[in-house]
């Protein structure tokens, strides 16, 4: 960093970069350079069909059609840019493999995306779509009505997907791009929380993108064994920016990860290990909730290639990071803090530690240093610099600063630099964000000079709030208040009184909040009787932050919560109360009304992260419930059906399952279906058979199930699945262990027969053999299934498998589990011993190591079901 200045300017080494370059011309270019063509490019975790990939090639082909459909449709719309000359093409869809290819093809028509989420209330989809003035929508058909949008100017996805087939897949020339004063200089556009009580538009030009990721390239760059890099981050936050276009425009992949698995640490976690990713964005509220899953399963080699965390969008607490380093060792994995916001692309300050000596002075985590092409100035209100140690407002200058906001709105914001003296940082951002330089030249957050604050990584101001909560009829006050701003317990508050004549009350006034903002963004309404004020008349924010607090002190460990038992049987009050004070323990500050078996643990104020809390403090108290299952739960009556007893006997009387599915002996009846769903679960997802792609197909296992048909039926050990709609979704196939069919070693399967009759022969030497040992070897579910309903089919089955066993007189079971869902229900639901535990790629066959690809953490368990 050089010597450290008298005064707060701190400045990032210069770097000559290439600016000019189009996101998606260094793609095409790539392609024609290089030999990614047929690699890996887009892959999309798709819950309900499976994993969904595309080739490089095949995403560029296919964004070359798309884009050359939206600029048909704009010149036949005849539209002109907006008033800022911006071509801008909005995209209303969630994560998917079809997002990457719009985006794509939007930024090849010479436009700007503007991503709108699909949650947004349309009030505010409304706001952005007439102040940015879109020249046209592009949104999925299948979540958004169309009536959310112009028809003239929008399509959805799949209307469009069908025209593109009549273009070629050539890249699109300069000449027939949309064509702009400025030459096509912007990217995209993204809407943020704004000051005076309505959002808006910042404006990111293709230059500020390529500085910010050409440093992160330098700085944090990929290793030679990441091939994939992950997007899920909401397409409204700025930080997808780099998790989308880091990873594509150095030839590798982007891993697409939705929602429902996001918020699920057993699924996310799951997905970071199969794709053995290395780096992970996230705001420090999800790192606390990983740590709380990754202490719970106590397993060393879980998220042990993931050696890059990156924080950003939240204050990072020093105790959080200290953590991080109880769980990995130091020196070894890099946490990294990193500071911005939209207006400077995200990025413009990092803190870079390997441990815990680097931590031990400070609160929280310094935002570090300014990255590239960058100056990071600290000044008073005359804009002078402030002294080393003192505090003053963060300025930014540099080579991401974006073009301002739409519309040209709040020019104060953006403004001359009078301080510079090379001419490329001649322009500086205000981020209202207090500030100081300490000793070595490092920066660390001191706050907000206004009422913005960070929700989830998304900055929201709270006057915006403030201004809707006081356009409810019937509202006479509201004030917002935020709780312990930017801490881990941070709380948005709503403080309202309304008309004596008003029969609203807070959950309504929350609901009618939703309608018009993002969830994030909704606060806990708390009415009170009036507003207290101060002597020289302006609202007493103390005394309603004390009034919060009183009334739900968090060190107390039963909060005054009400509780309703009504509905619970006497054998389930023990497990019942523990379970609700539990919730009350976790969320009473938040907790909004009584808990019941109607509650939802949601709208009681729970959230991704307590809900963990609640998952761990359960099985401090003897019980236990699959993670998955607690935050899919409709209501607590659902979740108390799963919450089991701890006990080291468990087994099948006490695992609860709900009766979603019927089970049918198999027969003929069920050939084809049994084949289908066998083949589609071994081949695209079982774990060996991933290592030894593409010599196995789909046809070896018509093959194989054909060949085992009549002793699978004598043996009377298999059966199916099916429904509510008794649609067939689960397959289990059985032998008697004692009495095997013999397998054909010399077709595609016979290097994984062979690695399973080795691991198994020696256990089954050791098996009593005076009754029939049921052989769990095949299970299957319909592809058809996400996430949470593959769990359910699967513990569905393995319970009949325990049913069956007992019901043909078997001394136990049997079954090789390669998969780690299955793994967990043998082992921690359903009571298996584990009798093997192998790693995978350790397996010799032939003299070569057919496995050898296969992660370390990838193991086969013979476990074993005494009955």
């Amino acid at each position: 960093m050089g010597s450290i200045p008298e005064v707060s300017i701190i400045k990032g080494l210069n770097r000559d970069y290439s600016t000019q370059s189009r996101l998606h011309r260094i793609f095409e270019t790539n392609l024609n350079s290089s030999d990614c063509g047929n690699k890996p490019a887009v892959i999309f975790c798709d819950p309900t069909n499976g994993d969904q990939n595309l080739t490089h090639n095949q995403l560029n082909q296919s964004a070359n059609q798309l884009a050359s459909v939206l600029i048909h449709r704009i010149n036949t719309c005849e539209v002109e840019p907006n008033q800022d000359g911006d071509w801008i093409i909005a995209v209303c869809m969630p994560p998917s493999d079809k997002l990457i290819v719009t985006l794509l093809a939007i930024l090849k028509t010479g436009a700007a995306y503007l991503p709108i989420d699909v949650t947004f209330p349309k009030s505010r989809i409304d706001h952005i779509l007439q102040e940015s003035k879109p020249a046209f929508v592009i949104y999925d058909g299948n979540i958004i009505d169309r009536s959310h949008f112009d028809s003239s100017i929008a399509s959805s996805y799949d209307e469009c997907k069908a025209l593109s087939i009549n273009y070629d897949d050539a890249n699109i020339s300069d000449a027939r791009r949309l064509q702009s004063s400025d030459g096509g200089h912007l990217a995209l556009v993204l809407y943020t929380s704004g000051s005076t009580g309505v959002p808006k538009g910042v404006r990111l030009p293709h230059a500020v993108l390529m500085n910010r990721l050409q440093w992160q390239w330098e700085t944090f760059p990929f290793s030679s064994t990441e091939s994939v890099g992950v997007f899920k981050t909401a397409l409204t936050f700025v930080d997808s920016i780099s998790e989308i276009w880091a990873p594509l425009l150095t030839q590798r992949a982007v891993l697409v990860i939705p929602k429902c698995i996001t918020k699920d640490p057993t699924l996310l976690v799951s997905m970071l290990q199969k794709y053995e990713i290395e780096r992970l964005v996230l705001v420090p509220t999800l790192l606390k909730s990983l740590l709380i899953y990754l202490s719970l399963k106590r397993d060393a080699n879980l998220l042990n290639k993931l050696k890059l965390w990156i924080c950003s969008g939240e204050t990072l607490p020093t105790s959080l990071a200290m953590e991080f380093y109880d769980y990995f060792p130091e020196n070894e994995y890099l946490l990294c803090n990193f500071f911005g916001s939209t207006e400077i692309m995200g990025d413009v300050t990092y803190f870079t530690c390997r441990g815990k000596d680097q931590l031990r002075n400070y609160t929280n985590v310094p935002i570090g240093y300014p990255i590239f092409n960058t100056i990071i100035y600290i000044l008073i209100d005359d804009k002078k610099p402030v002294k080393i140690g003192e505090t003053g407002e963060l300025f930014v200058s540099g080579a991401n600063l974006a073009h301002g906001y739409v519309n040209g709105r709040d020019k104060d914001r953006f403004i001359e630099n009078i301080l510079a003296v090379d001419p490329k940082y001649s322009r500086m951002y205000r981020t209202g964000d207090y500030a100081s330089v300490q000793k070595g030249g490092v920066i660390h957050y001191e706050g907000r000079t206004d009422s913005q604050i960070k929700i989830r990584g998304h900055r929201v101001d709270l006057s915006e709030i403030e201004k809707h909560i006081n356009e409810i009829d019937g509202v006479k006050k509201g004030i917002i208040l935020c709780y312990h701003a930017g801490q881990m317990d941070q709380a948005v508050l709503a403080f309202v009184s309304v008309d004596h004549t008003s029969l609203l009350h807070e959950l309504q006034i929350e609901q009618i909040l939703r309608n018009k903002m993002p969830d994030y963004m909704t606060p806990q309404v708390i009415l009170i009787d009036h507003v207290p004020l101060l002597v020289n008349g302006k609202v007493d924010r103390q005394t309603l932050l004390k009034l919060y607090e009183n009334t739900n002190n968090n060190n107390d460990p039963a909060p005054a919560i009400d509780y309703d038992y009504s509905g619970v049987s006497a054998n389930e009050m023990q497990k019942t109360r523990i379970f609700f004070e539990t919730i009350g323990q976790v969320i009473g500050r938040s907790t909004r009304t009584t808990i019941s078996l109607q509650s939802n643990f949601y709208e009681l104020g729970g959230n991704s992260l307590n809900s963990i809390y609640t998952v761990a403090k359960l099985r401090d108290c003897g019980y236990s419930i699959d993670i998955t299952n607690f935050i899919s739960a409709k209501n607590l009556r659902e979740a108390l059906e799963y919450i089991t007893e701890i006990d080291t006997n468990l087994d099948r009387n006490l695992v609860p399952v709900k009766a979603d599915f019927v089970a049918y002996s198999l027969s003929e009846v069920y050939r084809e279906e049994t084949i289908r769903i066998i083949a589609h679960s071994f081949l695209e997802k079982a774990e060996l058979e991933q290592q030894i792609k593409p010599h196995i197909t789909e046809e070896a296992y018509v093959v194989l199930i054909n060949d085992s048909w009549q002793p699978l039926i004598e043996t009377a050990f298999s059966f199916v699945i099916a429904d509510k709609k008794n649609r067939i979704v689960g397959v289990s196939l059985s032998f008697d262990a004692n009495n095997e069919p013999e397998c054909n070693l010399d077709g595609p399967h016979g290097v994984i027969f062979e690695f399973l009759e080795t691991l198994e022969a020696p256990v089954k030497d050791r098996l009593p053999h005076d009754k029939p040992i049921m052989h769990s070897f095949m299970m299957g579910t319909h592809e058809t299934l996400n996430a949470q309903e593959n769990i359910v089919a699967m513990t569905f089955m393995e319970s009949e498998v325990i049913r069956l066993a007992r019901e043909k007189g078997c001394c136990g079971i049997l079954t090789t589990n390669t998969n780690a869902l299955t793994q967990q229900l043998a082992r921690d639901v359903f009571g298996y011993e584990t009798l093997s535990d192998t790693q995978i790629n350790t397996f010799v066959f032939n003299g070569r190591k057919p496995f050898g690809n296969a992660p370390d953490d990838y193991r086969a368990m013979v476990q074993w079901k005494k009955l």
